[in-house]
């Protein structure tokens, strides 16, 4: 049994957390309530962790020279390995975790009770601070619960405060159902959370020498149905604005009171050297980015236009003349090639952090957009944009969710505008385009257009099910029928790598028929899961 955790301590757990994780990889990735068949979060996590520990691998022996412990040392190696090996959302939230418990207990000489119960409370503020919407009932109330538990322990007692953790964190999980209606639906308790509970069991066990009880996970019973929520913009604010901002602590806490009037989903985390990540929902983008001004220095500003769920970015191409490039995610070979005559760098799907971060660097421009192309990796693109700046990169991220929006934003560059005008061009191109999805339901689900059951076809419009059907062409025809009853002039068709042959003539000559003044492009996308992509501009 351990007194304090030392850097062999931390090496032990980061191997026994991965073994934890990979133990139970399918079993977290089946804890997707959505019917769409992408639940990746165990896989995402082992990915991550397996990042960490690479990094602590390559490190082995090496003593720190920047003035931290050994252990302290350790804790950083794996939250650098983690975070440029973070995938998916639940990978970067864990990756910040790993980074507060690192920047806490760095400098600390002997970790006890209290020192991991401090150092678990600003993990915990750490992961609130990578999201930018924080949702209870996730993997933020497991590390909150873990983190209360241990500062209520009160100890020195380095096991005591552990085990506090580990059990307030298996209980924090069972109760994610009861926090978030579509948990309860379904079944299940929150993928992420899963994964973080087996991780602090690994440190109990690494401290005690003794295997604590594994909570139960979920009942691996017959799915209730679901509804397939998707996240979306304030309805009170229509704008996101996001900056970093250098600053004093004075300056920024009177930031937050004039940015608190203008708006909503207020958050101002710092490093502690000065550099502020500011993030806010308002209706008046200048009053925003105007006060981050009088604070301070405000720099790789962003605006998301919750409408259509995309924001402003830099400019394209590797080696243009005035040194932009565009880093885009492509999930097919035909979606890549597209991309690539574009001029873009292509980098395949569900990244981490690192290979974005090589793909910027690559590119040798000065200025780089990155177009994610799906929900889940644009955390990882902040993250990948963050790391580029402290090499001296300007990366700005448009929040694209699918290729057909990223077709749009490249298809108006135009290096002869201000690089910041390019920028709000590609961005409003995205947001113009809207898209829908159609695949084959994975599992039982409740959505808001009705039941849906294990191969039903559905037509998701900007990630939500509005159509169910049983034939594939008809439900694309009539996806397509619903988005141009809004208005439209183009339809881009991408096809999977499992579409029939002959969908995308069928849907042509459908729109050719119903639509005859609305252009159609088809392309071979050999996207996977969804034989159809559509775009609407």
């Amino acid at each position: 049994m351990l007194e304090t955790l030392d850097a062999a301590a931390v090496r032990r757990w980061c191997a026994s957390g991965l073994t934890a994780l990979r133990a139970h990889q399918g079993e977290i990735d089946d804890l997707n309530v959505y019917p769409v068949p992408d639940g990746d979060t165990g896989t995402n996590l082992v990915l991550t962790f397996t990042s960490a520990q690479q990094a602590l691998a390559m490190d082995l022996g090496t003593l720190p020279d920047d003035g931290h412990t050994p252990h302290g040392h350790a804790l950083r190696l794996m939250a650098r390995g983690a975070l440029l090996g973070a995938r998916g959302n639940s990978g970067v939230i864990l990756s910040q975790i790993l980074r507060g418990l690192a920047d806490t207990l760095a400098a600390v000489p002997a970790v006890r009770g209290r020192q991991l119960a401090d150092a678990l409370a600003d993990a915990t503020t750490a992961a609130y601070a990578a999201v930018a919407r924080p949702v209870e009932g996730t993997l933020l109330s497991v590390v909150a619960a873990a983190a209360h538990a241990a500062r209520r322990a009160d100890s020195d007692d380095l096991r005591a405060v552990a085990r506090a953790a580990a059990e307030a964190a298996a209980h924090a999980l069972a109760r994610t159902p009861e926090q978030l209606p579509e948990l309860a639906r379904a079944g299940v308790v929150d993928a992420g959370g899963r994964g973080l509970c087996l991780l602090l069991d690994a440190l109990v066990e690494v401290i005690t020498g003794e295997s604590p009880g594994q909570p139960a996970s979920a009942p691996p019973t017959r799915r209730a149905p679901v509804t397939a929520v998707r996240e979306s913009g304030s309805d009170a604010y229509a704008y996101e604005v996001q900056y970093l901002l250098d600053a004093t602590d004075e300056a920024v806490n009177r930031l937050r009171a004039e940015l608190d009037a203008l708006g909503d989903s207020l958050a101002i985390v710092g490093d502690g050297a000065g550099t502020w990540n500011v993030h806010v929902h308002v209706n008046d983008i200048g009053a925003a980015v105007e006060a981050g001004v009088v604070a301070g220095r405000p720099h790789r500003i962003s605006v998301t236009r919750f409408a259509d769920q995309t924001a402003p970015a830099p400019g394209p191409q590797v080696a243009l003349p005035d040194g932009r490039a565009a880093v885009v995610v492509a999930t097919g070979a035909g979606i890549a090639e597209l991309f690539a005559a574009e001029g873009a760098v292509v980098v395949p799907a569900n990244p981490s952090t690192g290979e974005l971060l090589d793909a910027i660097r690559a590119t040798g421009a000065a200025r780089v957009v990155v177009l994610p192309n799906d929900p889940n990796t644009q955390s990882v693109a902040s993250a990948a944009a963050k790391e580029a700046h402290g090499l001296g990169i300007k990366v700005s991220v448009v929040p694209t969710r699918s290729p057909v929006q990223a077709l749009a934003a490249l298809a108006v560059r135009d290096p002869k505008r201000r690089f910041e005008d390019d920028v709000i061009a590609m961005a409003e191109a995205a947001g113009a385009c809207r898209y829908a999805e159609v695949c084959h339901a994975a599992r039982e689900a409740l959505t808001v257009a009705g039941p849906a059951r294990p191969g039903d076809v559905l037509a998701l419009v900007e990630g939500e099910v509005h159509l169910i059907g049983q034939d594939l062409v008809d439900t694309c025809t009539a996806v397509v029928d619903r988005m141009l009853g809004g208005g439209g002039e183009l339809v881009t068709l991408l096809c999977g790598a499992d579409a029939p042959a002959g969908l995308a003539d069928r849907v042509r000559a459908h729109v050719e028929g119903a639509w005859p003044f609305v252009e159609v492009q088809a392309y071979e996308g050999g996207q996977p899961h969804y034989p159809l992509l559509v775009g609407v501009e």
